[in-house]
């Protein structure tokens, strides 16, 4: 990411745990408050041809999550149930990919 990139990134969106999270799984929905969740700054209308990032962090910065890339259409494509999120190979390769939260669980969260 170049530092003109850096400087047009704008926060569209921000939400808040209720209380500190345990270890595991944690999910809630972009466009609308979650049991255990707050909404910080309300989510604001997503516009095609906006590349987007979901990221998250605890509030002391100590741990952090993979960000994913998302444009509206992904949004779009996105059903209940399913998970998209970057998968990284043995090889260090790459690839965006949307799963079952199911498989999701399976492959993705599973220990190191």
């Amino acid at each position: 990411m170049s530092s003109d990139d850096v400087e047009k990134e704008v926060s569209v969106g921000s939400w808040t745990a209720d209380h500190p999270l345990a270890p595991g799984l944690t999910t809630w929905p972009l466009d609308a408050p979650a049991a255990g969740w707050r909404t910080t700054q309300p989510l604001a209308p997503l516009t095609a041809k906006t590349p987007y990032m979901l990221y998250g962090w605890t509030k002391d910065n100590s741990w952090s999550a993979s960000g994913i890339s998302f444009s509206l259409a992904d949004r779009d494509r996105l059903t209940p149930g399913k998970v998209r999120y970057d998968s990284i190979s043995d090889d260090g390769d790459e690839t965006t990919t949307t799963v079952s939260l199911a498989e999701f669980k399976a492959k993705a969260c599973r220990s190191s």
